[in-house]
């Protein structure tokens, strides 16, 4: 299934993404299930979605025209993984990491897949990283990668937006990431079941449709089943909770001469088989 959250900003309804162009209106037929949040995914969410596409009295509606948001309403954490494609951390003229590096983005980051990008006032080095992310299924602490998959929701694709100059003038990368507008999430939450491999996953950016990006997860260096374990060790995951693995080479500020994004601009973002995002930057 695809999952997604539809509807004007702050007022989102859960949906479940048709391949015939249509949504299927969740609150309509279930009106117990509010939002796909962590009362949804700790309350066996996704098992009653499956009968629910099937219910002779389910509402869809035309998808055309309609905004989505975020696929996860927002999480209580987002942990994402710095440098975890070695070509990637090269190109920032780093070390090739020995375990994984762990940052955070504020969840008043999220937007919509396809909502605008807002450049702050004063902001000069501004790019954007496209990549595959994990959502947490179930309460995980202390998991054994070799258990790690369970715990799985489904998968997403983030949009680490970043400002280079305060990423770096700070000493750590929260506040340069952590702009409203930077995390564009979406469009769906697909389910395990429609990835038969994520080992060989195109992950990819055009900007003002020139490709920045080419990679595949193929290239990361800490699996997910790693990712999971490492990070529960010391930290709860809690459903509903994102992990974005990291991005591939070739982002516009490691260029030369650099690529930035600027008013005006439109980026996209994908991971085949995950969905792509479209956002215009102002």
């Amino acid at each position: 299934m695809k999952l997604v959250r539809f509807g004007e900003k702050g007022k989102e309804r859960p949906g479940v993404w048709m391949d015939d162009g249509r949504i299927l209106d969740v609150r309509a037929l279930a009106f117990h299930i509010e939002d796909y949040n962590g009362h949804f995914f700790t309350h066996h969410g996704l098992a009653q979605l499956a009968a629910l596409v099937n219910d002779p009295g389910a509402t869809f509606i035309d998808a055309a025209g309609v905004r989505l948001g975020s696929p996860v309403a927002r999480p209580s954490k987002m942990v994402c993984v710095g440098a975890n494609y070695a070509a990637h951390a090269k190109e920032f003229g780093r070390d090739i990491p020995k375990e994984p590096i762990l940052f955070s983005k504020a969840t008043t980051a999220i937007n919509g897949p396809n909502d605008p990008i807002m450049v702050p006032d004063g902001a000069q080095v501004v790019d954007s990283e496209a990549e595959l992310a994990v959502v947490i299924g179930k309460t995980a602490s202390k998991v054994g990668k070799e258990d790690a998959m369970d715990y799985v929701a489904g998968y997403t694709v983030v949009n680490d937006v970043t400002e280079r100059i305060v990423q770096k003038s700070n000493g750590q990368w929260f506040r340069g990431k952590g702009f409203d507008t930077f995390c564009p999430i979406g469009p769906f939450l697909v389910t395990p079941d429609e990835i038969p491999d994520l080992g060989d996953l195109r992950v990819w950016q055009k900007l003002n449709g020139e490709t920045l990006q080419d990679g595949n997860t193929a290239d990361l260096m800490f699996s997910i089943p790693f990712l999971i374990e490492y990070i529960s060790q010391g930290m709860t995951l809690l459903p509903g909770d994102v992990i974005s693995t990291g991005t591939p080479p070739g982002i516009g500020s490691a260029r030369n001469p650099q690529v930035l994004m600027k008013a005006g601009d439109v980026v996209e973002v994908g991971v085949d088989g995950v969905g792509a995002q479209r956002s215009e930057v102002r």
